[in-house]
């Protein structure tokens, strides 16, 4: 694995951190104090992101994207991650690529749109008794006459509210196992004011202010056999071959809010003044930097070697895991030790730190908990010792 940069890397390095802190930046704080990313703002936002060149990077130049492998791509997402979630998801479109999985007709209703910038989409996976244990939804999708009958509840679904379409996965049959029934599931497209589906706002969510979730039910919401996603009742199926490297998103844009939240405290431990010295010389506040800067450093290396092995064609789940485990949770030590530095600064909103420590506690739960994580790596380490 070579750790230097191409120049082409670091090009996209600099575009996208220039264009965080001169167009994201200035709304940061309107953002955070009403709680809400301006329709107006946002639409502002996409067409600087699209005529950057930064919108929809994610997808392969096949189709209209930049075609980034994944490390360059991770170094991308690191870039955005520096900002409010709110404005750099909603304004710096990345479509799921779970619509690459898609038919022709499909992609050319969903897909293309989405890389224009003229439509969004949003993933409706987890349910209110059903978070990381997917196999026990009970949202159901039942053949009648040719068509599928979704009835059922999704929440925690993030910006329903703006998508123009849901990506639904829900329980569409069972089958026998050695460990007893398991549920099938099937993945469908469900257009924004169709019939049976109704969506709501969801929770106030101390984490990600502007950027929504929402409650989204169905009833007796009849779909068409080609709204199907992939192949009936393989739904897991697409999505993990589509979705595995989510978590790999999640840690690099970890990794962007921690680089900033470090480089505030060592800025502040250089200028303050304590007892007639910087207080970085302290040794109870040095120490603490060196902490942040090895957690970081740690954090990065196993994000980076997984976004490598994973263009290799190598990564495994263990490896996405200690890369998602260890981020999100060197994020929420490195938020509350800067805070820790600037004493009772560190807390109010002049600075981004009390956000970036708010936001960083719901890393630790999406796209699969730390306990989830943990599983997934202390299973890869027992398995072949039968156990």
């Amino acid at each position: 694995m070579d750790f230097g940069l191409s120049e082409e890397q670091r090009l996209i390095v600099e575009t996208t951190r220039a264009f965080v802190e001169n167009e994201l930046y200035p709304h940061e704080a309107e953002v955070e104090r009403t709680g809400v990313l301006r329709k107006e703002l946002a639409d502002e936002l996409k067409q600087k992101a699209i005529a950057s060149g930064l919108y929809a990077a994610n997808m392969p130049e096949s189709v209209g994207g930049a075609g980034l492998d994944t490390v360059t791509w991770l170094l991308y997402e690191k870039e955005l991650g520096r900002a409010n979630y709110a404005l750099h998801w909603s304004c710096v479109g990345r479509p799921s690529n779970i619509l690459l999985a898609g038919t022709d007709a499909q992609k050319e209703k969903y897909l293309y749109p989405c890389i224009r910038g003229e439509k969004s989409d949003c993933l409706a996976m987890t349910e209110p008794g059903a978070g990381s244990d997917l196999r026990g939804m009970k949202a159901t999708a039942v053949e009648k006459g040719g068509d599928w009958v979704i009835n059922g509840t999704k929440h925690f679904i993030s910006h329903a509210l703006e998508a123009d379409f849901v990506i639904l996965f829900v329980a569409s049959g069972e089958e026998d196992t050695p460990r007893g029934k398991k549920k099938k599931i099937t993945a469908f497209f469900v257009d924004k004011g169709h019939p049976g589906m109704t969506i709501r706002e969801g929770y106030r969510n101390v984490s990600h202010r502007g950027y929504t979730n929402a409650i989204i039910e169905f009833d007796d919401c009849r779909l068409p056999a080609d709204a199907i996603l992939g192949e009936v009742h393989k739904g897991f199926e697409v999505a993990n071959t589509w979705l595995g490297a989510t978590r790999l998103q999640v840690a690099a844009t970890c990794l962007g809010r921690a680089e900033r939240a470090l480089g505030h405290a060592i800025e502040y431990a250089a200028q303050r003044q304590q007892f007639g010295q910087q207080i970085g010389k302290f040794q109870g506040v040095s120490f603490k930097l060196a902490d942040m800067a090895t957690e970081l450093k740690a954090a990065d290396l196993l994000t980076f070697e997984a976004g490598w092995k994973f263009d290799q064609g190598t990564v495994t789940d263990q490896d996405m895991a200690m890369a998602k485990l260890k981020a999100t949770e060197m994020l929420a030590f490195v938020a509350d030790e800067a805070i820790q530095i600037h004493g009772g600064m560190g807390l109010m909103d002049d600075l981004p730190l009390e956000r970036i420590w708010r936001d960083a506690r719901v890393e630790r739960i999406w796209e699969g908990t730390s306990e989830i994580q943990r599983h997934i790596i202390s299973r890869a380490l027992l398995r072949p010792h039968g156990a």
